[in-house]
């Protein structure tokens, strides 16, 4: 007797969200297995890959970064070359340097750049604040009345501005709005539970629970995604239903393993090499433990996860 092996698809399912438009538009989620778990029932939507542009991207300090982006003097320029960067699926537009703490541009200008950069590019567009509340509260609703009608993914309203900005950017202007929380399972069902108290549909809400480097506190996303994912599956918990999508550019290349010279660590080898590798493995680490997208920066570290996802879809 021939071996039929044991399916164990779930009646739980994962939120289907559309980002972007007409023929580059991407979906997020859907699936009713855990990751990568094609044995059990086909993965009709992959996990898709962001590449972050920032306007502070003159400031890379690596040799592949500024020979992929040579040339590129705009966020537009940026986009436009990002755009055909081999497995890019949307794009992230960080604007690190609206923090009144740093450079502290101002929104007007972000706002520009958007705008540019919308017009430059078909594919998806995901916009990244700096992290500061009243700032990111402002810009977010002003990118989303100017890129109405491109289905547009702001990250993230947080506890702080969750009515300022899911009011203004779903419910205004019909954008999808990230619900952003810190590595725990019960502050994201409550951000969900409070983002839909507003009346934001459950369709346009993307979570972004949190994530860190491999080697730095990951132990805590990789629980936090295991808890997350396994009570939308198996206790088909309505709240948690929600993608996730994990921005690890920012962590990754921000840790030391990435940024020491190879004059101070002679022992670690090439700088740029680990820091696509810490790359590499954080992304895999998000993928694997239930994120449906990551968002990256390095060609040679996107190309990469492209291939893994493939492999295992």
């Amino acid at each position: 007797m021939s071996f039929v092996p044991k399916t164990q698809p779930f009646s739980g399912k994962i939120n289907a969200v559309t980002l972007g438009t007409g023929d580059k538009a991407v979906v997020i989620g859907g699936q009713n297995v855990l990751p990568f778990y094609t044995f059990d029932a086909p993965i009709e939507h992959a996990p898709k890959i962001g590449v972050e542009i920032s306007d502070a991207a003159n400031e890379w300090d690596v040799a592949g970064l500024r020979t992929f982006y040579e040339g590129c003097t705009t966020m537009a320029d940026y986009a436009k070359r990002a755009e055909s960067m081999e497995g890019a699926d949307f794009l992230c537009l960080h604007f690190e340097s609206a923090d009144p703490n740093g450079a502290n541009r101002s929104v007007e200008d972000c706002v520009a750049d958007a705008k540019a950069v919308a017009e430059a590019v078909a594919m998806p567009i995901v916009i990244m604040g700096c992290k500061n509340i009243e700032k990111d509260g402002e810009l977010f609703s002003k990118i989303a009345e100017a890129l109405q009608g491109k289905n547009i993914l702001v990250l993230s309203a947080r506890a702080e501005d969750y009515k300022t900005v899911g009011a203004s950017v779903a419910l205004a202007y019909g954008q999808k709005v990230g619900a952003e929380t810190a590595d725990d399972i019960n502050l994201a069902k409550q951000l969900n539970i409070m983002l839909k108290g507003l009346t934001v549909a459950p369709e346009s809400i993307v979570m972004n629970i949190g994530t860190a480097a491999v080697g730095y506190g990951f132990e805590y996303v990789a629980s936090t995604l295991d808890r997350v994912r396994a009570a939308a599956l198996a206790q088909s918990d309505a709240d948690l239903q929600m993608p996730i999508i994990s921005p690890v550019s920012s962590d990754t290349w921000g840790v030391k393993e990435s940024t020491a010279s190879e004059e101070d660590e002679p022992t670690w080898g090439c700088r740029e090499e680990r820091g696509i590798d810490m790359e590499i493995a954080t992304a895999a680490a998000n993928l694997v433990g239930g994120a449906d997208a990551v968002i990256m920066r390095h060609p040679a570290a996107v190309s990469t996860i492209k291939k893994f996802i493939t492999e295992l879809i």
